[in-house]
């Protein structure tokens, strides 16, 4: 005979409901990054530039591609292709975070969600470095903001109290426990060792971008693509230069979150198939787009490439390396 399931009045208002302990709500922010990031990379593919960049230079796409061979648009479409490419990344990891370690209630996680976000939406004031406010971002910035610190703000209380009670360590500290039982002699250690030094790579390759994008803006190479000088750049369009500041502190800001997501991803997280499933979509995405996008414009430069080629091997290599252990694992 079956047993009667007995289901108790929920009392809990609608919202309360919808955001439950938080996570729905970084789920949400995790979806809109995917969502603008994708946008970023369609928005370039078809050659159009956003109103209000249109409205800021005064001028067209088509204007500018009139000028050697349209390689200055171009320039500006690999840096917003690339932006959009970290943007799809953080997302997943975002997914991840919030649908398994988050869930289980590992503090690490939680950690490394405000990490991500102070160096995510931090980044926005880098954008004001050359005096270029972009509108759409400002808005998407304000309303996401609330919705991934909510979502912090109210899961904590569950993480931090179900980890305290089993005795583990809540504060943020975790992010440098890492996983004890990882053997390095061993090909999936091999490959933690890769998805590491990946890591590392793109923290600092954002920061640098970031801060190149504040104050130089190009590297030799970028002007030599575009065959201009600064100068000729600015008695094109004097807003010109800004706004390509924007764009790059934007794609430095999203390749440090990205990096920073994964480090501490690889370092605290258990092997699982779920993890290993999400750093192969995030890196199709990130790495496709970062690299994919310098073929199409004609960017072939190799010294500009090889760190980018390098760190996507890396990575790569380390998926390949640790697939066998995580994918044997349900996490």
């Amino acid at each position: 005979m079956l047993s009667r399931c007995v289901v108790l009045p929920d009392s809990r208002g609608f919202f309360e409901a919808l955001i439950d302990d938080g996570r729905p709500l970084i789920t949400l922010s995790g979806l809109c990054l995917g969502l603008c990031g994708a946008f970023a990379v369609f928005q370039s593919a078809t050659g159009h530039f956003l109103p209000h960049d249109t409205a800021f230079l005064q001028m067209l796409p088509e204007d500018l591609c009139k000028i050697n061979e349209c390689r200055i648009v171009h320039f500006m479409f690999h840096d917003r292709v690339s932006f959009g490419g970290s943007l799809i990344a953080i997302a997943v990891v975002y997914l991840w975070l919030a649908a398994f370690p988050l869930k289980a209630g590992e503090p690490w996680a939680w950690w490394i969600l405000l990490v991500s976000g102070v160096s995510g939406f931090g980044s926005f004031l880098t954008y004001l470095g050359y005096g270029y406010l972009d509108n759409w971002h400002a808005v998407a910035t304000v309303a996401l903001l609330p919705c991934l610190f909510g979502g912090l703000w109210l899961s904590r209380r569950c993480v931090f109290a179900n980890a305290a009670s089993i005795g583990v360590d809540t504060s943020w500290r975790t992010l440098f426990h890492g996983r004890a039982e990882m053997r390095w002699r061993s090909c999936a250690g091999a490959g933690r060792v890769c998805l590491l030094l990946a890591a590392v790579g793109m923290i600092g390759a954002g920061f640098t971008i970031q801060g190149i994008g504040v104050t130089e803006v190009f590297v030799p190479t970028d002007l030599t693509y575009m065959g201009m000088t600064r100068t000729q750049l600015d008695a094109i369009n004097p807003r010109l230069i800004p706004l390509i500041a924007h764009d790059r502190a934007g794609f430095g800001g999203g390749v440090a979150t990205a990096g920073l997501l994964l480090f501490g991803c690889v370092w605290c997280a258990s092997p699982s198939r779920s993890m290993w499933q999400g750093m192969l979509i995030g890196g199709l995405a990130g790495w496709g787009a970062g690299i994919g996008i310098h073929p199409i414009i004609g960017y072939n430069d190799a010294g500009h490439l090889a760190p980018a080629v390098v760190g996507g091997g890396l990575y790569f290599v380390g998926l390949a390396l640790t697939y066998s252990s995580m994918m044997a694992r349900r996490g």
